[in-house]
Formats: C-alpha cells, structure tokens, sequence
C-alpha cells in the first residue's frame, strides 16, 4: 500500500497529562513527586483497590452461575438501577414516576459522549448546536462535544484573582445566553479547579436555568470521592430534579470505587413524563447498539453487589470516607505548612475551601515548569495538582518547594 494514502493525516500532540506521567517515571530523582494524575493514591503513593471491591470480586470469583454472555445493550439491570438511586436519591420522583432513563456506559467519558450524542440528533436547538463548559473544564469535554458535531462555548466559572467562583460571571451567562441553551455542569469536586457553588449558588442555578429554559447537563465523576458523603455530593443533582430543571446526568464509579480500568459508568436522562422517557429509552438502545453494542460485565457485575447489599454498600461508606478523609487531611496539612510554618507570601486559603481530588493552586505557567525543572515535582501547565499525590512522605518538600518558587528564589 502507498505511503501516500495517509500523508496527510498529521501528528497529533500526546496527551498532556500522559505526556507529564512518562517524564515523572523516567525521572531518576529519589524525591520526585507526581502531581498530574488524576487517580487515588494511599498514603505510599501505592495505588489502593478498595477492601470492598476484593470482597465483591470474591463473591464473583465464586458465583458457580457466573457466564460471559452479552449484557442487554442498554446494560446490567441492577447496575443502571442502582446507579439511578445513587445519584438521583431512592425517593427521587423521576424514578418513582419511571422517568428516569438510565444506561450502561464506558466510565464517565463514555457517558459523556453518549450524552451529547443524543442531544446532538434530538435536542431542539433553538440556537447554534453548541453546549456551554465552564471555563477551566476537564479537557476531554471539548474533544467530545467536536466529535458528536457539537460546537463548545466557554462560560465564566474559575475567577484567577480570588482562586474561588466567578459567580457573578457564570450567572450572567445562564442569564445572557438564549433560551433552551444546554450548559454542562460540574455536580461536585469541580475539575480542574476544586471550586464548587454553594447550595445557595445552585438554588440560584437552577432558578436562572428553569427561568431561561435552558438544559442542564450533569458531569459526576467524584460522588463520595468528594466530601466523603455520597449524599451530599449528590445535593445538586437530586435538587434540580426535584425542581423539574430539564437534565441529564453522566456518572463514573472510576474514582469512588477505584475501578479505573474498568471503564464502568451510567448516563442518567430524566425526561418531564414516562412516555417520553420510554421513547428517550429507545433512541438511546439504538446509539448504544451503533457504537458499543453491549457494554463490559465485570466492572458492572461489582458494582451491582456492592449497590445492592446492605453490608457491602456500608462497606464501600467506609472506604470512601478513607478516600476523602486523606485528601482533606493533606489539604489541611498543605495549607498548615505554607500559612503557619513557612509563611508562604499570598492567601493559601484556597487549598481548604476548594474540594475533591484537585486544586488550583494560582501559581503561573513559569512557577509551574520550575517546579517541575527544579525540584522534580511534576503538575500541569496551570498550577492544578492533584492532591492525592500528596502524602505524609513528600507534602513536606513540596511545600517547602512551593514556597521557594512562590518568593522567587529559583
């Protein structure tokens, strides 16, 4: 075959954050520490399967009834149904009223993907087919909005000067934008940033959304994860739903479980009546069936355990609470270390006000790479680190690192 056929397809740039991942692992520095990936890590910077999810793979391991057949295309049953629950709360109305639609699909990305690509064929757009992200957001989001013919379009979220909430920007554009706009929000533990609306900003979100009739399009990677409360963190979710708010939901079990390479995720859609949920239903079987056909079993297969019994469930409670517990305690520890040790010029109250397994920390571009050349400590271009990589052997010298670049002494 002619080499010429694909001379025109160009070389895409690597990842950022797999790119940042290969140098940290090439480094041979004793003391270099990796603050760019986004997975849980224990106190040894080990990764940790959960207690729970050897138990429900022992239970699996054991099942003389286990097969290998195809799921149904829209999923595991009690997989879906459980993940509804989860998120949308067991006495939700759209599940009590059965119009909540819910699927099986590959982790959050997947959902994401599956999400948009509905909206794309059968949303009304009344407006350019665009959806609104909050400006930082979880790079991928772009990637899959183009790909499903989707335009993306920033909206105001992370304010650089108070390293907190442009509030005043984001509800300007819910109110600005035309009617019937979809806007994706961050349901909890805001990626990239860490940065959260109060209960009374959602209020407000959600009353300014209902108001313009616009769409509101749920990302929710780290329920429990989060605050380590799986109910608080799905406050928002479970509050614009009982207000009516049009929506859907993308849900991921990749950091609250631990089941990273799984892939094992839900999309939650939640139409105004059961007849519409039910033609909502089939136009999903029909993507799903186009693109994936059936979805994996394994991940699904523990999940449903741990959701649908009592022990494990109050299991999994407690090794989320490890999770967050830890995170929060480095927060804690990080802003101890820069305000009352060191004495860091600047406000560090950030670190503890934000959530969730990332933050951003407000330093630069150029702060950021020395930390990288200089110490060995390795974080993305705009200061975001990731918390879980921070552990009680190196929050020490990364502080103390921080701080040498923070009053410019390399």
């Amino acid at each position: 075959m002619s080499a010429e056929i694909w001379q025109d397809v160009p070389l895409a740039p690597p990842d950022s954050i797999f790119k940042l991942t290969a140098a940290y692992k090439a480094d041979t520095f004793p003391q270099k520490v990796n603050l760019g990936v986004g997975a849980y890590r224990d106190d040894d910077n080990k990764p940790w399967v959960l207690p729970v999810i050897k138990k429900a793979t022992e239970i699996l391991l054991n099942d003389p009834n286990l097969d290998h057949e195809y799921l149904p295309i829209t999923g595991l049953p009690e997989f879906t149904s459980g993940a509804a629950k989860l998120i949308l709360g067991a006495d939700s109305p759209a599940i009590a009223e059965g119009r909540a639609v819910s699927v099986q699909t590959i982790s959050g990305t997947g959902a994401n993907h599956l999400g948009a690509l509905f909206l794309s064929k059968f949303y009304h757009w009344d407006a350019p087919k665009q959806i609104y992200l909050s400006n930082p957001t979880w790079a991928n989001h772009h990637a899959i909005l183009r790909n499903v013919g989707i335009q993306p379009v920033d909206y105001p979220y992370y304010d650089p000067a108070t390293i907190g909430l442009d509030f005043k920007g984001f509800i300007g554009t819910l109110q600005s934008a035309a009617p019937r706009s979809v806007f994706l929000l961050h349901a909890c533990a805001h990626n990239p940033t860490g940065v959260d609306p109060t209960r009374d900003q959602w209020k407000e979100i959600a009353e300014v959304i209902t108001a313009k009739n616009h769409y509101a399009f749920f990302d929710c990677a780290y329920q429990g994860f989060a605050s380590g409360d799986l109910n608080n963190d799905a406050w928002a979710v479970r509050y614009f739903v009982e207000k009516g708010v049009p929506m859907l939901v993308c849900q991921s079990f990749a950091k609250n479980a631990g089941l990273y390479g799984e892939r094992i995720g839900a999309l939650h859609i939640v139409p105004p009546t059961k007849d519409a949920a039910d033609r909502v239903r089939s136009q999903l079987s029909v993507l799903q069936r186009s693109e994936i056909s059936n979805p994996p079993a394994h991940g699904a297969r523990l999940v449903s355990l741990i959701l649908n019994d009592s022990a494990l469930f109050d299991d999994w409670n407690r090794d989320i609470k490890t999770m967050a517990e830890r995170i929060i305690t480095m927060r804690n520890e990080l802003y101890r270390l820069l305000t009352e040790e060191l004495k860091t010029p600047g406000s560090w109250v950030h670190i503890i006000n934000q959530i969730g397994m990332f933050s951003f920390t407000g330093i630069n571009p150029s702060q950021s790479q020395a930390l990288i050349d200089t110490f060995h400590i390795y974080l993305t271009a705009n200061g975001r680190i990731s918390m879980a990589g921070l552990n009680t052997h190196n929050i020490r010298y990364f502080a103390e690192s921080l701080d040498k670049v923070v009053r410019g002494q390399v």
